[in-house]
């Protein structure tokens, strides 16, 4: 069953019955069982091998990506104990006065935050919940701005974790340079470009649709506190004590993915050094000596005992477990689904491969099918490591307008795939830092993601068939804007006479 539709059949199955169950880890589960039983023919034993196997290597492969969430909950914990986040939330609140504020300084803290997708997801949502609680906005509503402001914002900054991930992703020897492709394909990454502007769009005009209306007039309704706003303060922190530990895990991480791509050993430019560097190691290196500079911040000022900290450490491990089981079980059910087993990649790329078509069309399909592999894997990376050695060759390894474009859309397929699928890391971490039900912000997101994955399907078509890659990226984004404008100022007539979000 390697390389045939039934690889895609675990992944689907667990979406479908998450929808269902509202039980993220039942799904995944059962995805995961599913999965290995096509793989070893429902050999009881062979089956529970096979699970163990791919856990093993997930677990042993992402290691740091786990530790850095860890050392993450243990950051947060920790600053929520200072009495730092609840000054911050008094300090904001005295002068970001409107929803209307909050919900752009939240967008405005993830696009500054484009070093990485998971720091970004779990950083904004610490630091911006306290305030979007005071103005009564859903957890629904912050993950959506979390989620869409994360990757997008990271996918179009040459600094980024993904930077590092897509310029790897081409193989060697093919005479065109990674990182060079990456750069000429941000103006043309219309997913990412568009789903900053549904944000604009709907915070400005003060209009939501679908079930982010419903969760957001809920909430106008109900009193919103974040669990972590609940526990006993030990410290007096002030807003610094929040502020330099943020600042601290940027810088500091950033100078280790420097630093982990070869920087410091000299005659490497900085691209090169990002291009090269292991972005998980480097974060979770940001995040351990983040760790310390809170204990060389917090214990001298008394701020908190060396009791209360250790204990802080052990509790913002324990906060991070619910984040760290279920992205444990998408990675393994990704494993099962990945090369070395059912091998979902492998027919997809089969079937891109098996129907030529004309080349104008490239962009649009590709869009597509990256988005439907992200989807059904959850991964965003591993779908770059598929379809972009597939694109370059299409186009025979040559820099042309339709190569960039192509690329682009790969891109913007496989963030828009991990955007919609529940079992997308990005998407759990999203709901894990805005306090959020998993599935409340899927079922929310993918309403605004598919709007979005339309109007930039629609693009697409045309573009590919405009020569000149200026005017056609140009005519992409005000076409774009154009029909998310319309939708929007339609949904807000529709809504008119009904409670307002204003």
């Amino acid at each position: 069953m390697n390389a045939t539709f039934w690889a895609l059949v675990p992944p689907l199955l667990a979406i479908i019955v998450s929808l269902i169950t509202k039980e993220v880890n039942f799904s995944l589960l059962i995805g995961i069982i599913v999965g290995a039983g096509l793989f070893t023919h429902f050999d009881g034993f062979a089956m529970v091998t096979t699970m163990f196997d791919v856990i093993g290597d997930k677990v042993h492969g992402n290691i740091g990506v786990l530790i850095f969430i860890i050392l993450l909950g243990m950051i947060v914990h920790l600053m929520n104990l200072s009495g730092a986040t609840h000054e911050y939330a008094k300090w904001a609140a005295s002068r970001l006065k409107t929803r209307k504020q909050a919900l752009l300084a939240t967008m405005a803290l993830g696009i500054i935050i484009f070093v990485d997708d998971y720091f970004n997801c779990l950083t904004v949502g610490t630091v911006m919940s306290p305030i979007t609680d005071r103005h009564k906005i859903s957890r629904e509503k912050l993950a959506y701005i979390i989620d869409s402001t994360a990757a997008p914002i990271c996918i179009i900054a040459p600094i980024s974790s993904w930077a590092a991930a897509v310029s790897s992703s081409l193989p060697e020897g093919t005479g065109l340079d990674g990182f060079t492709l990456f750069m000429h394909t941000i103006p043309f990454n219309f997913y990412s470009w568009f789903s900053l502007i549904l944000i604009l769009l709907t915070t400005v005009l003060a209009v939501d649709f679908g079930k982010m209306r419903k969760y957001e007039l809920e909430a106008r309704a109900s009193e919103l506190v974040r669990e972590s706003q609940q526990e006993e303060a030990h410290g007096k922190g002030k807003v610094f004590d929040l502020i330099l530990p943020v600042v601290s895990l940027i810088v500091l991480s950033i100078v280790s993915m420097l630093y982990t791509g070869g920087f410091f050993d000299g005659g490497m430019s900085i691209g090169d050094a990002f291009a090269n560097c292991d972005a998980i190691v480097g974060l979770a290196m940001g995040a351990f000596y983040t760790v310390i500079v809170v204990a060389l911040l917090y214990l001298p000022r008394r701020i908190v005992t060396p009791k209360v900290f250790m204990d802080g450490l052990v509790q913002g491990f324990i906060n991070m477990v619910p984040a760290t089981l279920i992205l444990v079980f998408a990675w393994t059910l990704g494993g099962i689904c990945g090369g070395d087993y059912l091998d979902a990649g492998g027919f997809v790329a089969a079937m891109v491969e098996k129907y030529h078509v004309v080349l104008n069309l490239m962009p649009a399909i590709f869009f597509l099918v990256a988005l439907l592999l992200a989807f059904s894997t959850g991964t965003s990376w591993g779908t770059f490591a598929i379809m972009l050695p597939i694109t370059a060759s299409v186009f025979m390894f040559e820099m042309k307008p339709l190569t960039v474009l192509t690329t682009a859309a790969v891109l913007g397929g496989s963030i828009c795939g991990d955007h919609l699928s529940p079992i997308s890391d990005t998407t759990i971490l999203s709901s894990a830092g805005a306090g959020c039900n998993h599935v409340n912000h899927v079922e929310s997101q993918m309403q605004y993601g598919g709007l979005v994955a339309g109007t930039t399907f629609l693009v697409y078509l045309i573009s590919g068939f405009i020569e000149n890659s200026l005017i056609g990226g140009i005519a992409g984004l005000l076409i774009g804007v154009a029909l998310l404008l319309a939708f929007v100022l339609i949904a807000k007539r529709h809504y008119r006479g009904e409670p307002g979000l204003n």
